[in-house]
């Protein structure tokens, strides 16, 4: 990203916001130090094209992981269950 000087924004005010717009943004500068961004409004973009486009976003995957047949984990039987429950209650 190309950087100017608050100076050069100033007096060629028409040639910077041209060459913003032909650029992907331009950085202005103050005592050479960045602080302020210019880039071209686009009303078409979407705010989460936009932050895709900034890398801070990642739109889900077009063909998502199909769902398990079984669903997972342990299998308690019924005796199991039970001396979990007693064990809460504190009847052991």
């Amino acid at each position: 990203m190309r950087s100017v000087t608050k100076r050069e924004l100033n007096q060629n005010t028409a040639a910077v916001l041209a060459e913003a717009a032909s650029a992907d943004g331009l950085v202005v500068t103050e005592r050479g130090k960045p602080q302020w961004r210019i880039s071209v409004f686009r009303e078409e973009e979407s705010s989460l094209t936009r932050l895709e486009s900034e890398g801070r976003y990642t739109p889900p995957s077009a063909t998502p992981a199909p769902w398990p047949e079984t669903p997972g984990g342990p299998a308690y039987t019924d005796a199991d269950v039970e001396a979990l429950l007693d064990e809460l209650r504190g009847d052991h």
